[in-house]
Order: C-alpha cells, then structure tokens, then sequence
C-alpha cells in the first residue's frame, strides 16, 4: 500500500464511497466493470457512476491503479481498511456517547445476543486494557 499516514488520516469518505471501499478490501483488486456488476443493480446507479466514485477514490488516495487487462485498469486499496475504520468509529461513538462509552458496553452485553467467541474477545481486550494501564 502507498499512501502516506498524513494521506490517510485525511480521507474523508462519503456512505458510497465507503461501501465501494469495502468491495475493494474484500476483493483486493477490481476493475470498474467488475465493481459495476456488484453494486449497480444493488444501488440503482450507471456505470458512470461507479466510474466517478473510482475516480474519486484515486484523487483521495484510497485506491491506485496496479496493472491493466486489455484497456480495463485494475484499482487495488492503497489505504488499508482500519486506517479509514478507526477514525470513523471514534467519531461516531463520540458523537452517540460522548465521554461515557458505558452505555455502549451495556447495550452490547445486554441486549445484543454475542457468542461465547465474542465474550470471550472481549474478556481479552479487557485484560489487555487493564495490563497496559499498569
């Protein structure tokens, strides 16, 4: 991946974006036709459209050009998902608990149904949490 952490850490991504953006971390390379046959029908939207959103993503840096098949280029992120993630998690439970993420714990181990996998990841980001305070 090629893009700087300052590069990074100013990508600002709208909804679109973001979901194309998944499609591009799940697959790791995609042409615009491919991505086209994956959300255009799901999302309503021309194929320019989609070409628009890949070209915005390689002016923000969250997607570069790696190769080309024919006059089709292949994109490939050039961030990596939890470099876009992170930030965008943090703000949204600022936004929705402010400083207090202690309703945030009790809606998720009240009401959420977690497996024994979860709880028991969550029992381990705990314990590493408590160690690192030491």
């Amino acid at each position: 991946m090629s893009a700087s952490t300052d590069v990074v850490m100013s990508i600002r991504l709208s909804e679109f974006e973001l979901d194309v953006m998944q499609h591009f971390w799940a697959d790791r390379e995609l042409s615009a036709p491919e991505l086209f046959e994956r959300i255009g029908p799901e999302r309503g939207v021309a194929y320019s459209t989609v070409k628009t959103i890949i070209d915005r993503l390689e002016q923000k840096g969250a997607i570069e050009r790696i190769a080309n098949r024919g006059r089709t280029i292949i994109y490939a992120p050039a961030v990596k998902q939890e470099r876009v993630r992170k930030p965008l998690v943090k703000a949204f439970l600022r936004r929705l608990f402010g400083d207090d993420l202690r309703p945030l714990f009790a809606q998720l181990l009240r009401e959420e149904k977690l497996s024994d996998e979860e709880l028991e990841y969550l029992r381990k980001l705990v314990a590493d949490a408590e160690r690192s305070k030491k």
